[in-house]
């Protein structure tokens, strides 16, 4: 085969430098090409003219081994990473004033230099996270000591803190001898809205709205109720994020709705560990997936490994060695974060960051957890509450495989409980509670059917996505609404 390059023949008018030049512009352009990983380490350096340069330079030279969707979704990460990064130095201090009258230029620069309001320095100028001064108010107590006496209060959920339900749970798995208990039956109602005009009219609107499958013992007997609009494609039950897949078309000055409807059983889970009958990991081909890098956000990093080392202090029996990684994790401080798709390493940045919400934190136990020789996997759905409450959230945890037990659940954003009992204070190692949804088995799968254009969220599915041909509608385009209703016993 000829594997000379050949060049097409230049027009007689070109004299022999402008051939040169001609020739030599692709040359120039591939000799000063970055890497991609040196553009994504640019990025979250804030250098953002640098990685733009670098950018175009890839998009506009055929260079071997280039994927044209890769470079172009960092440039669209940038994008991102300023709407999130959308507060510059005079908008970080008035959000803060507003619950802190007196602030003082002093305290302001001593909590951004304790990395107690998260910023990024992009191109030389500081801008600061848009949630940073409400998540102040949980990094700092000296900060909430601060705060006006009619500010918010940040609220947990209805099972964040000890309740009465724990100990219903450990009561019932003893007296039943079982480990799902308090099955309860849930009647859910999913919407997708994309905004009024943000497609142009006539055009075909794709969503995908999250979607649970039966988990043995977990969440059972799914029954598929109905969709607006009809005809929905509901992706295969082996679909670890997997979705309910609808279209429809988009008409001028009016939102484009969708919706689903299905129930489901769910239980509570709760499983006694006795110390003295746990064996070593097996070597089963089935859980070496679960024992291994899975990058970008699972990555047996140098950083990782120092702080493994700190925790577990040579430590190898694998109970304990769940029991110490778990009790590390759950000490790094809930705080909003900002959209994943615009970290580049998550269980990392967790660690780095010194703050995570239940994504981070669980994407790092995970990944410390594999380090150490312990099958460890991700769940993610929403979680809920009775019907007189009324709260649901986005929320994600994981599960851990411990011989002989097999996989068992974890929550170490929920973490320890206050209280006295090992078998409350430690409820969500082993235990569950039985008021949330699991859409999702893994974190970062391919939806079904596939987008034809980037996700808004790379990591986890819970709120949707939705697309049209001119691409994909980010989360400023579009709301999700969660609703459900815990089915009273006459109705199950």
């Amino acid at each position: 085969m000829d594997s000379v390059v050949r060049k097409p023949p230049l027009p007689a008018a070109l004299g022999l430098c402008a051939a040169a030049l001609l020739w030599a512009t692709p040359l120039l352009a591939l000799a000063n090409a970055v890497p991609l990983d040196a553009v994504v380490a640019r990025i979250d350096r804030g250098e953002f003219a640098a990685a733009e340069r670098a950018i175009a330079t890839a998009l506009a030279t055929d260079t071997p081994g280039t994927d044209v969707d890769d470079w172009a979704f960092q440039r669209e990460r940038m994008r991102r990473i300023r709407m999130d990064f959308s507060l510059d130095a005079d908008a970080a201090r008035a959000a803060l004033r507003r619950w802190i009258p007196d602030l003082g230029e002093a305290e302001f620069q001593r909590w951004d230099q304790q990395g107690l309001l998260e910023h990024m320095d992009i191109d030389g100028q500081r801008f600061w996270f848009k949630r940073a001064p409400s998540n102040l108010f949980r990094l700092s107590a000296e900060a909430r000591a601060r705060r006006r006496p009619d500010a918010p209060m940040p609220k947990d959920g209805p099972y964040e803190n000890l309740a009465p339900y724990h100990a219903e749970v450990v009561a019932a798995v003893q007296r039943e001898g079982r480990a799902a208990v308090l099955p309860q039956r849930v009647e859910v109602t999913q919407s997708l809205v994309v905004d009024a005009d943000a497609v142009p009219a006539g055009e075909t609107v794709r969503a995908w709205i999250p979607y649970p499958r039966e988990i043995p013992g977990q969440q059972e007997q799914l029954q598929w109720i109905d969709s607006t609009p009809e005809g929905a494609r509901v992706a295969p039950a082996d679909t670890l994020q997997r979705t309910a897949y609808l279209e429809a078309k988009a008409v001028a000055g009016q939102p484009t709705r969708f919706q689903i409807r299905y129930a489901l059983t769910v239980n509570a889970r709760y499983t006694p560990v006795d110390a003295a009958n746990v064996q070593p990991t097996p070597a089963d081909p089935a859980l070496a997936p679960f024992l291994a890098e899975q990058p970008p956000h699972v990555r047996f990093t140098p950083a990782l490994r120092v702080f493994s080392e700190r925790v577990l202090q040579g430590e190898t029996r694998p109970w304990e060695v769940v029991r110490r990684l778990f009790a590390a994790v759950d000490q790094i401080p809930w705080a909003g974060a900002r959209e994943y798709s615009t970290i580049s390493n998550i269980s990392e940045h967790a660690l780095r960051t010194g703050h995570a919400d239940c994504g981070q934190q669980t994407l790092l136990l995970i990944s410390l957890l594999r380090m150490n020789g312990i099958p460890a996997r991700w769940q993610s759905g929403m979680v809920f509450s009775d019907n007189a409450t009324g709260y649901s959230n986005l929320h994600d945890w994981g599960m851990f495989f411990l011989a002989p037990y097999g996989w068992l659940p974890m929550d170490v954003t929920t973490g320890a409980l206050d209280s006295d009992v090992p078998a409350l204070r430690d409820f969500y190692l082993g235990g569950l509670d039985g008021y949330r949804i699991a859409f999702n088995d893994d974190f970062g799968q391919p939806l079904v059917p596939a987008k034809q254009h980037f996700r808004s969220e790379t990591v986890d599915s819970q709120r949707g996505e939705a697309e049209w041909a001119g691409g994909n509608l980010y989360f400023d385009q579009w709301d999700y609404q969660f609703q459900w209703r815990v089915l009273p016993a006459g109705e199950r």
